[in-house]
């Protein structure tokens, strides 16, 4: 089946994703995410403007050389020609002819307030530019689709100017004129209304552009294409200026799996959730955990109750199953959690814990109520499944995995008041303990107290299990709990640990952020032993 024949899925991460705030792509980085959004399978991947961003012209040079795609054709964006000057003379226009790209897509103006206030042109002259520039790109044989900037406040202001453009565009040889709600604050049944309209009295095939300044572009998108459009453009995990653009791993999703209609090639909607993570990599923009479909807690469940019916039926609490675009179930062991939150999460860990002998239930029972009483401490274990399962091995096992005793800790921090601009505090932590039957006492030097803490635990241990010299301390997380007590509030830590193959995170909870930090840093040492020796010795 042509999908891109019969419907678009047309991506534009590179050009406006890229206009959100503290969002900036290298050339490679686009190379980069070009590639992975070919992996999902879009039909359409916007590279940028060539000619106005040096950053963009060389994009397409490189990618014409380096990309090599199997689903996605590459589109340049642009404008249509100035007033006054012939779309074949426009360096512009020229720009975008010899980008090397098989589509452009042009961004033109349907609300009569912007071209004569913005483009200082006359409506008739607009409808020119536009007419002149598509039939000029079609002539030099690229294909050619037109966004009609701010077509719905347009159509709002002056309906019959707002459809001519459409007409005007499609008649000189536009494949698709996509409608852009531009300022964002259109709400479904308003999209569906407008694109009906369209469509019965333009005649033109529809593409629909959201941003989701209303939280409502994904929705409005779907309203598009129940009313007939055939082409949705949107980025990656939702990117864009402002509040963003449409998120296209939600529109796709919705579209295949709730409507079933096939808009990507089959299967490859099951690499959603590689994918978005992989490109959020490349931005250095975290992966929202609450993205739908593709976020870590997108599938992932607390409440005891639900846990309960998730252990009969996981699709009782869930829309779908999570492999069917690549995540996984999650169960959070919390102060919410019932007897079937610990069964599955042990299940996860790889604990059966679903006996149905006296001591199996009185394990269960523990394991909740020692969770539940920590919990009310400070602890989180929702985030911490290190920790969690730490202390699941101790009360399954009868005792904590130990490889290293210790005796005591300390850590000072000196600064030298009359020290120049730019001296900074030096912090030295000392750790006493015994491992493999050896008495250590190590000290060690930080840019901090928790990095002097975590340089001597690590020194100290490794003496003992060279393997510690991969962990790494990758996150740190602090936060202070009944701050009316001020300096002497509770804290809680967590700490994130690498061994460069995957990572884990723990927990500790203190009335300093010394003491809490000690307990999750520990807490990741002994669970990476626990990992390693486990691997080594199985």
């Amino acid at each position: 089946m042509d999908l891109h024949g019969t419907f678009h899925v047309y991506d534009t991460t590179l050009r406006d994703g890229a206009q959100q705030e503290g969002l900036n792509l290298s050339v490679a980085d686009k190379l980069a995410i070009a590639r992975q959004l070919d992996g999902l399978g879009v039909g359409y991947i916007e590279g940028g403007w060539p000619g106005a961003n040096p950053k963009d012209t060389e994009f397409f040079r490189r990618a014409s050389q380096e990309l090599e795609l199997r689903h996605a054709k590459l589109a340049a964006f642009g404008a249509t020609r100035r007033a006054g000057v012939r779309a074949a003379d426009d360096p512009g226009i020229a720009a975008l002819r010899d980008s090397g790209a098989g589509v452009v897509t042009l961004v033109a103006k349907s609300h009569d307030r912007h071209v004569e206030l913005a483009l200082r042109t006359t409506l008739e002259e607009n409808l020119e530019m536009i007419r002149d520039t598509v039939s000029h790109l079609r002539a030099e044989g690229q294909q050619v689709f037109l966004d009609a900037e701010h077509f719905f406040d347009g159509y709002r202001a002056n309906r019959d100017y707002a459809l001519e453009v459409l007409r005007t565009a499609y008649d000189a040889g536009a494949d698709v004129v996509a409608l852009c709600d531009t300022n964002g604050g259109m709400l479904p049944g308003w999209v569906s209304d407008v694109v009906h309209d369209v469509i019965e009295t333009a005649g033109v095939r529809v593409g629909i552009h959201c941003h989701n300044d209303t939280g409502c572009a994904v929705a409005n998108t779907l309203a598009a294409v129940d009313a007939g459009a055939t082409h949705v453009q949107g980025t990656i995990n939702g990117y864009g200026e402002r509040t963003g653009n449409a998120d296209l791993v939600s529109v796709v999703a919705n579209l295949e799996l709730k409507l079933d209609r096939r808009v990507l090639p089959q299967g490859l909607l099951r690499d959603a959730t590689r994918i978005a993570h992989a490109v959020a990599e490349v931005t250095n923009f975290p992966p929202a955990s609450r993205q739908p479909y593709v976020g870590t807690s997108a599938f992932t469940h607390k409440a005891g109750l639900h846990a309960s019916a998730i252990k009969v039926d996981p699709n009782l609490y869930q829309h779908l199953d999570p492999v069917l675009v690549g995540n996984d179930m999650r169960l959070l062991v919390s102060d919410m959690a019932g007897r079937a939150s610990i069964e599955l999460k042990g299940r996860e860990l790889g604990f059966d814990l679903s006996g149905d002998t006296a001591d199996d239930r009185e394990l269960v029972t523990r394991v909740t109520d020692r969770v539940k009483a920590m919990e009310s401490r400070g602890y989180t274990f929702e985030a911490a499944d290190a920790s969690f399962e730490l202390l699941l091995v101790e009360e399954v096992e009868g005792q904590r995995p130990s490889y290293f005793d210790v005796e005591s800790w300390r850590v000072i921090t000196e600064t030298l008041h009359h020290a120049g601009p730019g001296e900074e505090a030096v912090s030295e932590a000392t750790v006493k303990l015994k491992a493999g039957g050896v008495r250590y006492v190590v000290t060690g030097e930080g840019n901090g107290p928790v990095n002097a803490l975590d340089q001597a635990l690590r020194e100290a241990i490794g003496q003992a299990y060279p393997e510690v010299a991969k962990f790494e301390l990758i996150d740190y997380k602090v936060r202070i709990f009944d701050q009316g007590h001020g300096t002497d509030a509770t804290t809680r830590v967590l700490i994130e640990t690498s061994d460069g193959q995957s990572s884990w995170v723990t927990v500790g909870v203190g009335h300093n952020v010394i003491e809490a930090s000690w307990g999750a840093l520990v807490d990741g040492m002994t669970f990476g032993l626990r990992r390693h020796h486990d691997v080594t010795d199985g």
